[in-house]
């Protein structure tokens, strides 16, 4: 990576916690925070796509850095989305206002054999030349993440054909037709593994998997479809960095509702557990106790709604109750569209206003 002669690293907050090191102060940044919350992002829409700016390294990294001249935010996070690797395996996906993704032709039985797996990371190239690109723009201010979505996350979209309230159509798969289950899976899995490489020796410093679906499941189905493959793509990366002779990046895992299995989330190889606005901040530091692991979350994004003092007071609450240690402030999934900017601000100056 030095030949891509980024200028040093001045906030390394995020990068500290994730090692167990002590920070200046709490570090904070949030899932979505590049985006549709945004007003500067809504009139950048009107002339953009939403998949144009995934696609094009220079729109993607002007809307990357939008949080980041707004906020004292501690990281950014490349604009992209998770449905980029079913783009890569020739599925169609398509952003609808109001909706969200839809994928017309999903993904069944019969037609699993027509996915383009060849070459799939290959025609991901622009999101790796954007993270290049943000990490100059970006002059070492804070570091950059990259992401994926998890191999189960990603099976349920190209199933489901988009959204669901269910996951049926997904679930089916796991109990009529569990051997092409786990084939997808291994799949999805080995993309993963070289996607987020390929994001790393681009620059990114630090990548979360977005299990964002994990909540459809229950503790046993979760052990038998996802802890395996999620195991393989943390072991994976540093076994690819370590062949590259590549320094390791802290790796994160956020398994939205996976709250049923937080212990055997904290043995997969990931430095970072992003906890769900579900659970009980004192319950997860009692149960990971034992564990080497820091810990990011997890206001309700609802949250943002409250008058200023009553946010104020619920994120001094919640980081009093996870403690300071080891520990990345954040919301418990991604920031609505209607979160109000001012909101933001607040959040982020609360945080930052309380001595570790």
């Amino acid at each position: 990576m030095e030949s891509h002669n980024f200028p040093p690293l001045k906030n390394d907050r995020i990068l500290k916690a994730a090692k167990g090191e002590k920070p200046d102060k709490i570090p904070i940044w949030i899932m979505r925070q590049a985006g549709r919350y945004l007003p500067e992002f809504m009139a950048f829409r009107k002339e953009h796509t939403f998949f144009e700016i995934c696609q094009t390294p220079e729109l993607a990294c002007e809307v990357t850095l939008m949080p980041i001249n707004r906020f004292d935010l501690d990281a950014a996070i490349i604009f992209s989305d998770i449905l980029v690797i079913p783009q890569a395996l020739g599925m169609t996906v398509e952003m609808h206002p109001g909706k969200g993704p839809v994928l017309p032709q999903p993904l069944t039985i019969q037609n699993i054999k027509d996915l383009e797996v060849e070459g799939a990371v290959g025609r991901l190239e622009y999101v790796g030349k954007a993270i290049t690109l943000t990490r100059h723009k970006l002059d070492g201010k804070v570091p950059l993440f990259g992401f994926s979505g998890a191999p189960w996350t990603l099976m349920g979209y190209m199933i489901e054909g988009g959204g669901s309230k269910t996951l049926s159509n997904a679930k089916k798969w796991l109990y009529s037709h569990p051997e092409t289950a786990h084939e997808l899976l291994d799949l999805l899995t080995n993309i993963i593994i070289d996607y987020l490489v390929m994001q790393i020796k681009a620059g990114a410093q630090i990548v979360q998997v977005f299990d964002s679906s994990a909540e459809y499941l229950n503790k046993t189905l979760y052990a038998q479809f996802c802890l395996p493959y999620l195991h393989r793509i943390s072991s994976g990366i540093k076994q690819k960095l370590k062949d590259s002779n590549l320094e390791e990046v802290p790796l994160v895992l956020f398994a939205k509702g996976a709250h049923f299995n937080l212990e055997d989330q904290a043995e997969l190889g990931y430095d970072i557990l992003g906890i769900d606005w579900t659970v009980d901040p004192s319950t997860v530091r009692s149960r990971l106790k034992n564990k080497n692991i820091t810990v990011q979350g997890n206001l309700d994004p609802c949250a943002l709604y409250a008058p200023k003092e009553e946010l104020e007071k619920m994120v001094a609450d919640m980081i009093k109750s996870f403690g300071t240690d080891r520990y990345i402030v954040n919301l418990g999934h991604g920031i609505y569209p209607d979160a109000p900017v001012e909101s933001v601000q607040t959040f982020v100056e609360a945080v930052h206003s309380i001595n570790i």
